[in-house]
């Protein structure tokens, strides 16, 4: 990418970062495979901790959204992302031990990235939960030390209305993005649902879907997670380099 032409980033484009292939040890005895993107010329202001999609769908840590997050943010936002594999889930990264629990066996995969966070001395974890990854922060989020909590999709089908209503205890910020067109949520029924918990942040995003397929759903969602984790970065530059 030359200085004189900047490259407009769009799906394929991988900015500059420290990427390491890591594994993660869960207290039940499994290996999970991983990426670890941070920052090549600071240390990272936050932390995002990013859980996929249902790997019985075909989610995985390779996800689109996250892997853009993973591609970008470190060097747009100074952010580091950590990206893994749940149980049973593999990826061209590999594959994770254990089998799919439904996102009751994947408390410990949760925990095993939470304690890789703290061992490393990565500052200001968020939990980014996107679709499956969402009921995992959410049904298991609150045993963790975090800032906060990005729910990308989510459909509320494996949280219960308790698990749910734990959050009322935490001033820790809840952000939920909502597609117009969702298959599972959509904003009218989201904003029934999280009634429940007033101080999250409902987010109905106009003409989106599911998958968050294309270049400005992307964009929303990656500006959305800034907004709330490293909100000095916005606005997003379109192209790189920048300046």
């Amino acid at each position: 990418m030359s200085a004189a032409e900047p490259t407009e980033i769009r799906a394929g484009v991988e900015l500059p970062a420290v990427r390491e292939d890591v594994e993660l040890r869960t207290d039940d005895g499994l290996t999970l495979v991983g990426e670890l993107a941070v920052p090549a010329d600071r240390s990272p202001v936050a932390t995002l901790v990013t859980l996929h999609p249902l790997p019985t769908a075909g989610g995985f840590m390779d996800s689109h959204v996250l892997r853009k997050a993973a591609a970008r943010l470190p060097a747009l936002a100074g952010l580091a992302v950590l990206r893994f594999n749940t149980r049973g889930t593999t990826s061209p990264r590999g594959t994770s031990e254990g089998e799919f629990g439904d996102g009751v066996g994947e408390r410990a995969d949760v925990s095993a990235a939470m304690r890789f966070v703290r061992e490393r001395g990565l500052p200001k974890p968020w939990l980014v939960g996107w679709s499956f990854g969402t009921e995992l922060a959410l049904k298991h989020g609150l045993e963790h030390e975090i800032e906060g909590v990005i729910l990308l999709s989510p459909p509320l089908r494996r949280t219960s209305d308790a698990e749910l209503a734990r959050w009322n205890d935490v001033d820790v910020p809840v952000i939920a993005l909502i597609p117009e067109h969702d298959d599972f949520l959509r904003p009218a029924e989201a904003a029934t649902r999280f009634a429940a918990v007033p101080h999250v942040r409902v987010v109905p995003v106009d003409g989106a879907k599911h998958l968050w397929v294309g270049e400005q759903q992307t964009r929303r969602v990656l500006d959305e997670i800034v907004g709330a984790v490293a909100p000095e970065a916005l606005p997003l530059p379109t192209h790189w380099p920048v300046g």
